[in-house]
């Protein structure tokens, strides 16, 4: 027998609700605007991550069992910035960055402190990193396999969306051509080896973060996502297949009705653009994906209000039809999260799907003249920008051209703008505001985090095959040269503990560096 659903006064709560004069659209089915499946949190709520990772592997270790402990229910891995860029914590660029934006990891040992005492068949794990998403990719299979882990059912996600670099973010390395190459090589070495595994998570947080609006958000993210199923139908994947393992992720900012109306249209959207590309796979067609809470609308001043923002931006998500969410905590306008600030945003998560009765119904704003209007507001706006980019012949034109730049950078101007004329209200900010008097306890990165990193490096080198090592870089070499699948051969340079920075610095040889 199914379980019952009603509100407090024992009103009994439908699955679903329609308007009597409005045609019927089921949730689970074709084109997905009310949900990609047919009960969405009455069955299985969200996955609930908290993004999470600085100072050194062992100290994110420690976090990650926290958080594990107090009910996450996936981990979601935060890099330091040399990591993202492809660069050991000893290399001379990386100095001042170690373990400041996340963790540092160099090699196959770091990812084995990472995860210590946590099997990897038995959590979901999120990396949010891109140029260097299939080294650290490499690296979590290594462990997997050390593990003795069925490689058919480890599940998680690789970021690994290179074009929102270009458009938004920065840390690219390579140009994009070779980096939509490597993409291509993950998407083919997945779908044979790793099924379960998503292999991109195709980002408009960032797109947001650096400035847009919530249509240019979509627009861009959902035009990014088509170039990759381009690219791997000309690989000669099959869109059926590789597409079932595509995710994407999204921001939720502060403006209620029109985040969840843009998470309707934007699966409403991807429904039709896989679809006019030859998915004929329902499971192809549906636009799943992971939303965190909007960092540039943090403020620094009155901290705590965070809090508020953080629970409309959740909830909007959730009402959005989220697959997966994160919440920031209220501090780190300030700096990373403090292990208090990220049980409450935690909490605000669990008080949401089991205190708020929002779970209990399929859609609860479906039917409302305002939100259904809106989302098809948002859609028609959003396909006037892909066509745009359509015509330019796609993203990757389109982020050469300077396009997307030249749009997001036009309407954050124009946001600041309204922010510093008062026509824009930020609370605490440009109204309400008051003379700061609490401090708030932060969490500090000590700058010896480059030091014991290196010194790790150095052991490392000491004791490993470095002969080994140098076969395994001149395959990659070689290979990344003559167009074929690059992961077996970076698997292979991981397991014989190359680093990071050597592997990237392989591929800088023979791709060269993008300066956009």
């Amino acid at each position: 027998m199914s379980k019952k659903f009603t509100t407090d006064s024992g009103i009994e709560i439908q699955r679903v609700y329609t308007l009597a004069d409005k045609p019927v659209e089921e949730p689970g089915k074709f084109p997905f605007t009310r949900g990609i499946h047919s009960e969405m949190y009455r069955s299985k709520l969200w996955t609930m991550r908290q993004y999470a990772g600085f100072s050194t592997a062992e100290e994110s270790n420690k976090r990650y069992h926290y958080l594990l402990s107090q009910g996450v229910t996936g981990l979601s891995v935060a890099f330091d910035l040399p990591t993202q860029i492809g660069y050991d914590s000893d290399h001379e660029l990386a100095e001042g960055e170690v373990g400041k934006v996340g963790v540092a990891i160099d090699s196959l040992e770091d990812i084995e402190t990472l995860f210590k005492g946590i099997r990897l068949e038995d959590v979901t794990t999120s990396m949010t990193i891109n140029s260097t998403a299939f080294i650290l990719l490499a690296f979590y299979i290594a462990l997997a396999k050390k593990q003795n882990a069925d490689l058919k059912k480890i599940s998680g996600t690789v970021q690994n969306d290179i074009l929102k670099e270009y458009a938004a973010r920065g840390t690219y390395i390579y140009p994009p051509k070779p980096s939509m190459k490597i993409i291509t090589d993950i998407f083919e070495y997945c779908n044979n080896e790793v099924p379960k595994w998503n292999t991109i998570s195709i980002s408009g947080y960032h797109i947001r973060e650096a400035g847009s609006t919530a249509v240019q958000e979509i627009a861009f993210t959902l035009s990014n996502g088509k170039a990759y199923c381009q690219a791997a139908i000309k690989k000669g994947l099959d869109i059926n297949q590789f597409g079932q393992r595509l995710s994407f992720f999204f921001n939720a900012h502060n403006n209620f009705f029109e985040e969840i109306a843009k998470f309707r249209a934007a699966r409403r959207m991807w429904a039709q653009m896989t679809k006019e590309l030859g998915a004929t796979d329902v499971r192809a067609q549906m636009l799943r994906f992971h939303t965190q809470t909007g960092g540039s609308t943090l403020t620094a001043q009155q901290p705590k209000n965070n809090i508020t923002r953080v629970t409309l931006q959740a909830l909007a998500a959730v009402l959005g039809g989220t697959q997966s969410l994160h919440t920031n905590g209220y501090d780190e306008a300030l700096s990373l999260p403090t292990e208090e600030a990220a049980k409450i945003a935690l909490r605000t998560q669990q008080i949401i799907a089991n205190e708020s009765g929002v779970v209990d119904t399929v859609d609860p704003l479906a039917g409302s003249y305002f939100i259904e209007t809106l989302t098809d507001q948002l859609e028609e706006a959003a396909w006037k920008y892909i066509k745009r980019i359509d015509e330019m012949g796609g993203s990757v034109e389109a982020i050469e051209q300077g396009y997307m730049q030249t749009e997001i950078a036009s309407a954050s101007y124009k946001y600041q703008g309204a922010v510093e004329r008062k026509e824009k209200i930020i609370v605490g900010v440009n109204q309400f505001t008051e003379q700061e008097n609490s401090k708030t306890d932060l969490l500090r990165i000590n700058d010896s985090i480059r030091k014991v990193q290196s010194e790790k490096l150095s052991k490392l080198k000491a004791v490993r095959n470095n002969e080994s090592v140098k076969e395994c870089l001149r395959k990659i070499k070689e290979t990344s040269s003559n167009g074929n699948n690059i992961m077996p051969l970076v698997i292979e340079a991981v397991e014989n503990y190359a680093t990071l920075g050597e592997i990237a610095g392989t591929l800088r040889e023979v791709y060269g560096e993008y300066h956009g």
